[in-house]
């Protein structure tokens, strides 16, 4: 990750907020001047950790997960564990509060909450952001090399459509709702169906594609098509981004029929060892200087109207960070389906094991 040194030097006194805001929330004696989050691997910044460290005198902790599946089932395994704050996704949210597992937010001790983008006020996933805070946003879809493949992909079609030129040097996702959702968006149908009639045509048309997929990957796959080892990837638009600053060359795309529209969020489950620092964090992560310069380094959306103001035109005119409302409407928002999601667990457990 890039350098985080000029977080160092910000201004936190600016828009109306001060360091005095976040320390008078926290008791910082004892046990309690340590927070442990639990986070995405491309949302840790030691440096951002570090400033938070020097302002408030509370030690972060941070240990990172690669899917909302493995979370939970570390959540679970754990009876809620050592973590104050959680970033799950917008669906996962809502599967949590179903099992009881989030406290409610008590939204007076939040400074920011008129700071969001009415899009991230009153989500469908959660109704008056009771349990979650929306922190960064995105889309799905492929990370191609512009150099080695001169039909640029538009698509998904594009991989069915060039499978003997990607043979064995594509991967996509290891995640079941993301990669069936695409398919079923490719042959017109929601990303959220409950018909199995076309989660069965989704498999199907997966099940002709896996002899070219060299993996179901959701993090390696980012040294590999640096290295020059795959020719494109299915991935979060956060990481394509940040991968084509380091290679030009390595272009992201948003498919053109739709993807996913996803939000992550900060939660505090209802184990929360130190809930005061975890407001403490929530209010530091949520100021316009903290996450513009988030946006910046770590090339993901920010919700926060007040940091994109702060973001140079060449930042907010990026289509991949800022897709155009035409194509945010073929998006939708991945939400759990209960019992139907043994049927995708189902198809999914018989494409990845063959």
């Amino acid at each position: 990750m890039q350098s985080a040194v000029a977080l160092s030097s910000i201004g936190l006194s600016s828009c109306g907020w001060k360091l005095a805001d976040v320390r008078a929330q926290v008791n910082t004696s004892g046990p309690r001047d340590e927070l442990h989050i639990y986070t995405w691997t491309q949302y840790t910044d030691e440096e951002l950790l570090k400033t938070f460290t020097t302002q408030t005198g509370i030690k972060v902790i941070a240990d990172v997960y690669e899917s909302n599946d493995v979370m939970l089932a570390k959540l679970q395994a754990s009876g809620g564990g050592i973590y104050s704050v959680i970033y799950p996704s917008d669906y996962m949210v809502k599967k949590m509060v179903e099992l009881d597992l989030l406290a409610e937010l008590n939204q007076e001790r939040l400074n920011t909450l008129d700071n969001l983008l009415p899009r991230f006020k009153d989500p469908i996933y959660d109704k008056r952001n009771r349990y979650s805070m929306p922190f960064s946003w995105g889309t799905t879809g492929l990370l191609y090399n512009s150099e080695k493949l001169t039909n640029i992909p538009e698509d998904w079609d594009y991989l069915w459509q060039n499978q003997e030129i990607l043979s064995k040097k594509i991967t996509l996702l290891n995640d079941v709702r993301e990669v069936m959702g695409a398919v079923l968006r490719l042959l017109g149908f929601s990303y959220n169906s409950r018909n199995e009639e076309q989660i069965a045509q989704a498999y199907e048309k997966l099940k002709t594609l896996k002899p070219a997929v060299a993996a179901f990957d959701t993090d390696a796959w980012r040294n590999q098509i640096l290295a020059g080892d795959l020719l494109l990837a299915m991935c979060y638009s956060a990481d394509g981004i940040k991968i084509n600053k380091e290679n030009p060359k390595l272009k992201f795309i948003t498919p053109r029929s739709g993807s996913s529209l996803w939000t992550d969020t900060m939660v505090i489950p209802k184990t929360a060892p130190n809930p005061d620092a975890a407001y403490a964090w929530m209010n530091f992560m949520l100021q316009p200087e903290i996450a513009a310069g988030m946006c910046k380094r770590l090339s993901f959306s920010t919700p926060n109207r007040a940091a994109i103001e702060l973001l140079p035109q060449s930042i907010k005119q990026n289509p991949n960070l800022f897709p155009p409302e035409s194509l945010l409407e073929k998006c939708e928002r991945i939400t759990p389906l209960g019992k139907v999601e043994e049927i995708y667990d189902r198809y999914w457990t018989q494409l990845t094991s063959s």
